[in-house]
């Protein structure tokens, strides 16, 4: 039996954990070549080992998301080690702890948190589908996935240029989705809830009951099941899906 990603080379962002890490694993057992990309080289390397011991073929490249000539250097380093680029996951972000902003009000955030947060959850993404388009439209094609989440459906407090980031996220996928289907370039995005994950780890401890209560599976989600629908948006499975986002989220934006 053939896997859904037989032949085709990938890209993956924030490989070094996570999203990222679980669906560069599923994307090699679905056949992929897979370049892991991650600001943290040593994770993206530990993914990159994990791959080549179940005998996947796999690179990895250190990149600064916010930086365009390490981000087109990412891409041309894809394309040179596997000769093309058929898919693509744009999964680099950050959450605001990491901006010192965990728990701040609109008005509490400071302007360097702001600036980073729409850099490397925002630009970052334009800056790797810049590149990654480029090169799409001219082998013919291929498929782009964009992490967005629930804050880009949703309004979530305390979460102002995150949500507002991810809100960017979804704009972004819609108008690439329709400007480069007729070099038949399919862009979609996933939008994951409350995932088993470092990034929702200080959420959950200050609001675990409150948000559970609100997911109707009233459980987490896990990378690998984000991965699932991440590989098949990639794969041709998805031939007549674009311009989409799809929320897997345990029901969270449906309650």
């Amino acid at each position: 039996m053939t896997g859904l990603l037989d032949g085709k080379t990938a890209l993956i962002s924030g490989a070094a954990r996570g999203i990222g890490r679980a669906t560069a694993l599923l994307f090699a057992k679905e056949g992929a070549r897979v370049a892991v990309a991650d600001l943290d080289i040593d994770g993206a390397r530990e993914t990159a080992g994990l791959i080549e011991k179940v005998g996947g073929k796999v690179i990895a490249i250190t990149v600064e998301i916010t930086k365009a000539d390490q981000v087109a250097a990412m891409v041309a380093r894809t394309v040179d080690a596997f000769g093309r680029l058929d898919c693509a996951f744009n999964n680099a972000g950050i959450a605001a702890y990491q901006v010192g902003a965990l728990g701040q009000k609109t008005a509490d955030w400071s302007e360097d948190a702001f600036d980073r947060m729409i850099a490397v959850n925002l630009k970052g993404v334009w800056l790797a589908m810049r590149s990654e388009l480029e090169v799409m439209a001219k082998q013919g094609g291929g498929s782009i996935v964009n992490t967005a989440s629930i804050a880009g459906l949703v309004g979530l407090p305390t979460s102002s240029a995150y949500v507002a980031a991810k809100h960017g996220v979804i704009g972004l996928t819609k108008t690439a989705a329709i400007e480069y289907a007729p070099a038949k370039i399919r862009v979609n995005s996933v939008c994951p809830g409350y995932i088993e994950t470092d990034m929702t780890r200080d959420a959950m401890a200050q609001r675990g009951p409150e948000i559970m209560a609100t997911t109707p599976f009233r459980r987490m989600g896990t990378a690998a099941e984000i991965a699932e629908m991440v590989c098949w948006l990639a794969s041709d499975r998805a031939s007549y899906v674009t311009g989409a986002s799809y929320n897997v989220d345990g029901g969270y934006v449906a309650g």
